[in-house]
């Protein structure tokens, strides 16, 4: 096979829908994402995308596999690869895994990852709980952040789904847990994507993928991580067995953001931290909730 020059690909990445169709499909991860996905999360016409992602695959930087009817795109981390090795070539001695820590500076000149620790110390966090109806899980997540870490971190909730109001569980949950209920409400996080919105430093979706359950991409450079978790609003059952669901998800998201804001963040660069998040969700998720 040919090898591609990186002139070309840096080429095709010169375009900036192009290059947002390939940050797109990073964020996706393995799985990747269908063609109409991409196309409505960037507002592209088919036809417009069939050419970004004809370019993108030609030089190497984005795969396909078909899946049923449909294709699924990703991101090619072989030639992602090869474009930073080329960037880095003289660095360190030709040892690319030596220059991770320059890397990480040249890509993400940003307070989580450097020179600022004097100032970072007193930074307060902008943190956004996604899932995908925003009536329970991410307001739970958002109230235990406020009461937590109100000193050092602002909380915000929301979903890709919005039910338009909390579950009636979700505010006696928090009420009996003295959390402040004045400002809990369902909301789409089209709110949080607007121009003048909250720049967020962090963005955690709580939804559960294990239950195939749709769960938001977020655009950008925020530290992301999935801490998912079963829908407590989907639980059958008596009364006592759909409230020991929130009390269990309540248990699991106060562990965990209980040592989320506990972690050095200003001390950690952003490799380091990008870990301790994605240990973080592994940890104490409660059994699926029994649904109908």
């Amino acid at each position: 096979m040919e090898k591609i020059a990186p002139a070309e690909r840096f080429a095709a990445l010169g375009h900036p829908a192009r290059l947002a169709v390939l940050r797109l499909l990073v964020q996706a991860g393995p799985q990747g994402l269908p063609a109409g996905d991409i196309a409505a999360r960037l507002d592209a016409r088919n036809n417009t995308l069939s050419a970004y992602l004809a370019a993108l695959s030609r030089v190497g930087l984005i795969g396909s596999e078909r899946q049923g009817r449909s294709i699924r795109y990703f991101a090619d981390m072989a030639g992602l690869r090869g474009l930073v090795a080329y960037l880095l070539e003289d660095c360190c001695g030709g040892d690319v895994a030596a220059c991770a820590p320059v890397l990480d500076r040249i890509l993400h000149p940003d307070p989580v990852s450097d020179t600022m620790t004097a100032t970072m110390t007193d930074k307060r966090w902008n943190v956004l709980f996604l899932c995908t109806g925003n009536s329970a899980r991410s307001l739970i997540a958002e109230a235990i952040l406020t009461q937590l870490g109100a000193d050092r971190f602002r909380a915000y909730s929301a979903g890709s789904q919005p039910t338009g109001a909390p579950h009636p569980m979700t505010l006696d949950l928090l009420a009996r847990h003295g959390h402040d209920l004045s400002a809990v409400r369902s909301k789409s996080w089209a709110e949080f994507a607007a121009e003048d919105a909250p720049q967020m430093d962090f963005v955690f979706t709580v939804c559960d993928s294990a239950a195939a359950e749709p769960c938001p991409i977020w655009p950008g450079q925020p530290m992301t991580a999935h801490w998912g978790l079963p829908d407590p609003a989907a639980a059958a059952g008596s009364e006592a067995e759909r409230a020991l669901a929130f009390a269990q998800t309540y248990g699991a998201l106060a562990n965990r953001l209980g040592a989320f804001v506990n972690l050095p963040i200003a001390s950690l660069d952003r490799l380091a931290l990008k870990r301790q998040l994605d240990a973080i969700g592994t940890a104490d998720a409660p059994s699926p909730a029994v649904t109908a």
